[in-house]
């Protein structure tokens, strides 16, 4: 069954040309039965798509899941579930914040940061408050001309850091851990 009325028609013996090809290209049009007239139909000779004639069941590797829990690396998304998944997700609002010192983030992992002048001694940078299971980094550096002056840490626990600075001065630090 034929989907396509040609669009010019050659006798026997006739000489082919450009033009006539042409023709035969631009005067096609599609025949009834290229369309279901349920979903698709017919305009001006053209396919068209009906409002509501392509629904989510029909593409079966479209997903629409707002929290992305069922994406996988073969399916597509629509724009708004990415769109609602990216604005739920974008949002970055920490869960706590202490005393300019402390930042606690969704996923638990808190971090910790402040200046100290040290003394070019040994010396403890306690926590205002501290962390409640443990510290998994610590650095530091030296504040103003010689800033490749770093902290020496000597230890770290849950409530402090030990420091042996290079020399004396106002000291930058940050902590991370939960």
């Amino acid at each position: 069954m034929a989907i396509i009325n040609k669009g010019k028609t050659f006798a026997n013996g006739e000489q082919l040309t450009a033009d006539r090809l042409n023709q035969v290209i631009d005067n096609a049009t599609f025949t009834t039965s290229a369309v279901d007239n349920v979903s698709t139909q017919l305009a001006g000779g053209a396919i068209i798509v009906k409002d509501g004639g392509v629904t989510f069941a029909k593409l079966t590797d479209v997903i629409d899941d707002d929290t992305m829990a069922t994406a996988s690396a073969t399916k597509l998304a629509t724009s708004e579930s990415i769109k609602a998944y990216v604005d739920a997700s974008a949002n970055f609002t920490p869960s706590t914040y202490a005393g300019e010192e402390s930042v606690t983030l969704p996923n638990g992992l808190i971090m910790k940061w402040g200046i100290k002048y040290l003394s070019s001694s040994v010396g403890t940078i306690i926590f205002a408050t501290p962390f409640p299971t443990a510290v998994v980094n610590v650095q530091g550096h030296l504040h103003g001309a010689d800033a490749f002056s770093n902290l020496g840490v000597t230890s770290y626990n849950t409530a402090a850091i030990g420091v042996n600075p290079a020399s004396a001065g106002t000291y930058h630090w940050q902590a991370i851990g939960y």
